[in-house]
């Protein structure tokens, strides 16, 4: 078999794996959109008295009714609201009366930005941990780091926060206290991305930098721990998984150095389901860590939906589910690929 064929084979099957993917993550959004829809219609709600008050008469309400086209059937409710999000359109917030979406993009970046440095600490700090774990089973590294990851799946989330705040703000001053950033730096730069870290450190503002930095480093250290602490079993899980394989019985034979066995062999196949974990943590963060943003009064997508809830604006809550969904599905399609990239025997299978 020429080299030309067998490359035309392994393009076809990319194209396939890609269609069939592409495939999927349509089936899973739209189920995503049909449960979103159905949730907004059984929740005992009433959306027109969140709209007119309660105070309304029956001709202003029969009128709001209308104008939000509950009077149409529910299949065309559901076309007409897909058709809406497809363009964009999530609708419009009762509590702020903007459009759900621009509420979404404005609080969006602060989510990402908490979530990102996050992820990046407990994923820094939990694959070596996990690693070392592994390489030590039984010993007391082992049990420290086993206990470790027990008070993160444990420790209630707000508990750690108030605890957080009150020894490193109010007891130590170290950080700053709730909130992104304080009003005497607001003005000292323009925001760009959204991601104020970045933002500041592109216009040379340090002064702000380093506030926002004071601000962000506990409530992201705390998440980074809750990471931390499922990041650091799962690694310790696949490590000892690939640790009891042949190779590295064989490599051990060959002489080969055991920091290059562990570090160049071991956790690089153990990398391949490392990176769903990952994803998937990730994902959870970016959903919005409602008790952690509300516990740090962090304007983020978490807050957004709680204040949305704590109102009975369904169309915001809605909205916002839909994103968190989409976010899931993204990086769930992205962390298939990812795996298939990583994956020698998947890459080169005949």
């Amino acid at each position: 078999m020429t080299t030309t064929t067998l490359s035309g084979r392994r393009g076809a099957r990319w194209i396939m794996k890609i269609l069939s993917t592409l495939g999927t993550v349509a089936v899973t959004f739209l189920g995503l959109l049909i449960v979103t829809f159905l949730i907004g219609r059984v929740v005992p709600v009433d959306p027109v008295l969140s709209v007119v008050g309660d105070r309304a008469t029956q001709a202003q309400y029969d009128a709001a009714y209308q104008a939000l086209g509950l009077d149409k059937p529910l299949i065309q409710q559901f076309w007409i609201w897909l058709m809406n999000v497809f363009q964009g359109d999530l609708g419009t917030s009762n509590l702020t009366t903007r459009p759900i979406a621009e509420d979404i993009a404005r609080v969006f970046p602060a989510t990402l930005e908490l979530a990102t440095v996050s992820i990046i600490l407990g994923t820094a700090i939990g694959i070596p941990l996990g690693v070392w774990a592994a390489v030590r089973q039984g010993k007391l590294v082992d049990q420290i780091v086993r206990v470790v990851g027990l008070v993160g799946y444990s420790a209630p989330v707000f508990w750690l926060g108030l605890m957080g705040l009150l020894l490193f703000y109010f007891k130590m001053g170290l950080i700053s206290g709730p909130g992104r950033i304080d009003l005497s730096y607001e003005y000292d730069f323009t925001p760009v991305t959204g991601l104020f870290l970045i933002d500041t450190a592109m216009q040379g503002a340090w002064g702000a930098f380093a506030n926002v930095f004071s601000h962000i480093i506990l409530p992201a250290s705390l998440l980074g721990y809750l990471s931390l602490a499922y990041i650091s079993r799962m690694t310790r899980s696949f490590m000892l998984n690939e640790l009891g394989q042949e190779y590295i019985i064989t490599a051990r034979v060959k002489g080969v150095p055991e920091w290059r066995i562990i570090w160049g062999q071991a956790l690089r196949n153990a990398a391949v389901p490392l990176v769903t974990v990952v994803a998937l943590s990730y994902a959870s963060l970016l959903e919005g860590s409602v008790l952690t943003e509300t516990v740090f009064a962090w304007p983020g997508l978490g807050q957004y939906l709680t204040n949305s809830l704590q109102n009975a604006d369904m169309n915001a809550v809605l909205g916002g589910t839909l994103v968190i969904g989409a976010i899931f599905v993204g990086l769930n399609m992205l962390s298939d690929l990812l795996y298939t990239l990583l994956d020698a025997r998947t890459r080169n299978r005949k």
